[in-house]
């Protein structure tokens, strides 16, 4: 049986990239809403997906220069 390692190491960092995301906004988010109440969390929500988005921009650019490299090796 062979395996695609690098299918697996993209498949567990996505997974691991995912958890954290998931776990910082429903555990610090859900800590700024005990203590400080909900305006303060609509507050954080924006501030993180503020923070996140340049993360996003930039996996998005190199997901795609990938699939144009990709794209270029078939042909």
């Amino acid at each position: 049986m062979t395996r695609d390692l690098r299918a697996y190491a993209r498949q567990t960092n996505v997974q691991l990239l995912a958890g954290f995301i998931l776990l910082l906004f429903l555990i610090g988010d859900g800590l700024i809403y005990v203590f400080y109440g909900r305006e303060s969390a609509i507050m954080g929500v924006i501030c993180l997906a503020a923070g996140v988005a340049p993360l996003l921009i930039i996996f998005l650019v190199l997901r795609g220069m990938e699939w144009i490299v990709e794209r270029a090796n078939r042909e």
